[in-house]
This record gives C-alpha cells, sequence and structure tokens, in this order.
C-alpha cells in the first residue's frame, strides 16, 4: 500500500518541478548555469524517453534499464554516423562520457524525488543493466593519435597565419578566429563552455607573458599561459579578426554576437577539412580536451601542472582523460607536444 503522502506525479510534471528547483539554484549561486542546462536537458530526455503521461513512482528498475540503453543507442548528432569519413562508434550512439552524465542527471532527479515524496522507491537502486548490455557501445579512442592532432594544429596555425585579402568585409573572415579556437581546445584543453563564455579582457600580459584567465566550475578560475604560437593568432585575431562589434566577448558570430556552444563543433570540422585526409579524424571539442590531458600526461612530470591547466580541483580526475600511449615515457614538458612542427624526414 501506498503512503498517504505520496504524491503522484507524472514524469513531465516531476521533470518541471526539479528542472525549476535545478534553475532555482543558479540564482544562489549553488549551480552554474551552464550545469542547469546539462540537467535540464537531461531531463527533457528521460521525459522523451520514459514517456511525458507516465506516473512516475510507476517506473520499475526495468524501465530505467530501458531509458538507459535507449538513451545510449540515441544518436550523437556531433558525430558522423559510423560508415562516414572519419566516423565514430558503432551506430553513432553516445559516448561512455555522455551515457555516466545522462545518468548522474537522472539519479540527481529520482533522489530529490524520492526526499520529495514522488516515489516510494528510487527505481535507479534496482536498475541492472550494465554497459556492456546497453550494447557494448566502446568509445573508439577519443584523444587523437599525436600525428592526427599535430595535423589539425597544423591547419589551425596555417590559418591563424593567413593574412586577410585587401578586399572583403571584416566581420565576415573567420579563418584567423577558426584557428584560435581549435588552437586554445588542442593546447590549452578548455571546457567548451569555458571558450564560449571567455572575453578579451580575460587575456592579459605579465612579465610578457600572454595569460588567460579562465572562470570554470564552482566559480574557481586559473590564469593559464598561451604557448608563443597561439598567443601570436590572439594577438593577430584581435587585431585583424575579431569583428567590431559593443559585446565583450571575445569570439563572435559574423553578426558580432557571442559564439554559442553549438557553433564550436562546426568550426573544429571546417578546420579538419584543412588536414590531409590520412591524419584526420571527426573529434569533438570535449575530445579535445581529452587529447590535451592525454599528451600533457604524457611528456610532463608535474601532474599538478596538467590538473591546473585543465581545472580539475582533484588529481584523480585525470586518469579518466589519459589514454594510453604505448612506448612514451613522461618527461619534463618543455615546449607543448602538439606544437612542435614535425621533422622535414
Amino acid at each position: 500500500m501506498r503512503p498517504a503522502e505520496l504524491d503522484r506525479v507524472s514524469v513531465a510534471e516531476a521533470a518541471d518541478r526539479y528542472v525549476e528547483l535545478v534553475r532555482a539554484r543558479v540564482s544562489t549561486g549553488a549551480l552554474s548555469a551552464a550545469t542547469a542546462e546539462v540537467y535540464a536537458r537531461d531531463v527533457a530526455t528521460l521525459v522523451e524517453l520514459a514517456g511525458p503521461g507516465r506516473v512516475l513512482d510507476d517506473l520499475t528498475g526495468e524501465d530505467v534499464d530501458a531509458v538507459l540503453l535507449a538513451f545510449a543507442r540515441k544518436p550523437d548528432g556531433r558525430r558522423p554516423a559510423a560508415g562516414r569519413e572519419g566516423g565514430g562508434r558503432e551506430g553513432g550512439g553516445q559516448s561512455a562520457s555522455s551515457q555516466a552524465r545522462f545518468r548522474r542527471s537522472i539519479s540527481a532527479l529520482f533522489k530529490h524525488a524520492t526526499l520529495a515524496g514522488w516515489v516510494q522507491v528510487n527505481p535507479m537502486t534496482v536498475a541492472t543493466i550494465t554497459a556492456r548490455e546497453r550494447g557494448g557501445l566502446r568509445p573508439e579512442r577519443r584523444a587523437l593519435t599525436r600525428e592526427q592532432a599535430q595535423g589539425l594544429v597544423g591547419a589551425a596555425r596555417r590559418l591563424g597565419e593567413q593574412r586577410p585579402p585587401a578586399r572583403g568585409r571584416r566581420d565576415q573572415r573567420t579563418e584567423l578566429r577558426d584557428g584560435l579556437i581549435v588552437l586554445l581546445l588542442a593546447t590549452l584543453g578548455p571546457r567548451v563552455s569555458e571558450l564560449v563564455r571567455a572575453n578579451v579582457e580575460d587575456f592579459f600580459t605579465n612579465d610578457g607573458v600572454r595569460y588567460w584567465r579562465i572562470f570554470g566550475k564552482g566559480g574557481r578560475t586559473r590564469d593559464v599561459p598561451l604557448p608563443a604560437d597561439v598567443a601570436r593568432v590572439l594577438q593577430a585575431y584581435l587585431e585583424r579578426g575579431r569583428p567590431e562589434s559593443a559585446d565583450k566577448a571575445l569570439l563572435l558570430s559574423w553578426r558580432g554576437r557571442r559564439l554559442a556552444r553549438g557553433d564550436v563543433q562546426a568550426v573544429i570540422d571546417r578546420v579538419q577539412r584543412q588536414v590531409d585526409p590520412e591524419r584526420r579524424r571527426t573529434v569533438t571539442p570535449h575530445g579535445l580536451r581529452h587529447t590535451t590531458a592525454t599528451h600533457l600526461l604524457a611528456d610532463a612530470v608535474d601532474m599538478d601542472a596538467v590538473r591546473r591547466v585543465l581545472g580539475h580541483s582533484d588529481l584523480s580526475t585525470l586518469g579518466r582523460y589519459r589514454d594510453e600511449l604505448p612506448g612514451e615515457l613522461e618527461v619534463a614538458m618543455r615546449a607543448h607536444p602538439l606544437l612542435k612542427r614535425p621533422s622535414s624526414g
């Protein structure tokens, strides 16, 4: 028998109430707006997959398993489907990190639902499906190999070295901006939210070195030095490539508005088309963050320095970013490994 205080809300109503609560936490500073939107998006996906009219308390562990399976196989619009050039995982499904994030999001909802009296038993506690049962959707190597990364960085560097044509509107030339975006993502590994949130004033010079003050998760900031090549492209973009605009954002659309998160993937894909096909592989913004971590860890003794570049509070977090690079030892980093120019031989 259900307790009298149980509130038999529908999945859609529970989602609306929960998202309202999550967004309220943004106004108090307890949660970032970007994180709140991720929760909202995942909860909306839960409503779609579970059915908006179903009573939340009627969902069982088997129902949650079915939702997790459906999400795992849901096409990832950021990646091309299997069989296309540079394609991703089998069936174009969600990455392991996206699946884990989705599970965390709906787990948080059900935890709140249990406390709020919307469910008697948290169905997440009886969900049994494993990654293998979700279809074995193992992501391909997320980090680009050094050769692939250097191909992409080389293409971005060439865009950054291009001289703009004598004629043509400045606000319609995006080569410098595109090159800068890829260089920042591939060499410093910021979160895409940190990148699009960056303002011109966040970049400063101290003792001859250009720094980026990155505003990260939890209100934490970090000052990260830019490699010399990246600093030069940044300066060229500010002088010749950034549209004139009242907006203080670093990265602007041709209309002079702050670039949106969803625009960044298109920029990466555009730069990738300049890479030799033999060194080309499709990659997401987070895949470039993974690439940065992997290659810095392969070349760096000081793991704490890598942690600070990426903006993590705990060294243990780095483990999930590192891909194995057979035959490479951790040695002191004298120059960023992805900016070393390939030998002519």
